[in-house]
């Protein structure tokens, strides 16, 4: 299949974007950063979602959305303009299968920085919509919303022993989820799911659930 992955030159994008590779797809990254994948089925763009031209690529059947940015002053316009301007080119075509939004748990607990949980949340209910709209194409549309990734946009945190620490305590299985973690959730929904769309699934190893119960 051919697919297109935002984000792709690190963390969860890259991830993804080897995860197709590896079963046979053909990818297309979309990233403002250069890639150092190697692979004669993978071609990499680089530019901007938000501003950027974008490039003319048909029969797409997958589309991935992933790129973004934190804390950064454009998180609402990167993160949801600039996702909705890629779906909006890509996505609504005969032979789409499935759009996948990588969210964020943030989306649902509000723990994140104002902006970036805004953009986020956004990010969910237009996913919805994009789910209504695609289904006349038999296609499915959901999002995913990790809690803590190890990726090195996490390096702040991951790397303070005391702030660490803290976050494990706050975590009920007392672990983050991997980058390739997230990339086989990515494939699940897009490739082996049929019959869910409209969904956001929270893979966040218990964060959102953790009570504090005092007696």
């Amino acid at each position: 299949m051919k697919v297109i992955v935002t984000g792709a030159s690190r963390g969860i994008g890259r991830a993804i974007a080897m995860k197709f590779l590896s079963q046979g797809h053909n990818v297309t990254g979309l990233d403002i950063a250069p890639s150092t994948i190697d692979d004669g089925r993978y071609s990499h763009v680089i530019t901007d979602i938000l501003e950027g031209d974008l490039p003319e690529i048909g029969d797409v059947e997958i589309l991935i959305n992933n790129a973004g940015v934190q804390d950064s002053g454009r998180d609402i316009d990167v993160n949801l303009k600039g996702t909705i301007r890629i779906t909006e080119k890509y996505a609504f075509r005969k032979g789409i299968r499935s759009v996948l939004f990588i969210a964020s748990a943030s989306a649902t607990t509000g723990s994140e920085f104002p902006e970036y949980v805004a953009s986020k949340g956004g990010m969910v209910s237009y996913m919805k919509n994009v789910a209504l709209r695609l289904a006349p194409y038999g296609a499915t549309a959901n999002s995913l919303s990790p809690g803590g990734v190890l990726t090195p946009l996490n390096s702040r945190v991951i790397d303070d022993d005391e702030k660490w620490s803290r976050i494990m305590e706050l975590t009920p299985l007392g672990k983050w989820a991997s980058a390739d973690e997230i990339a086989e959730w990515a494939y699940f929904l897009t490739v082996v799911n049929k019959s869910m769309t409209a969904q956001d699934l929270l893979i966040d190893n218990g964060e959102a659930a953790k009570a504090e119960f005092v007696w």
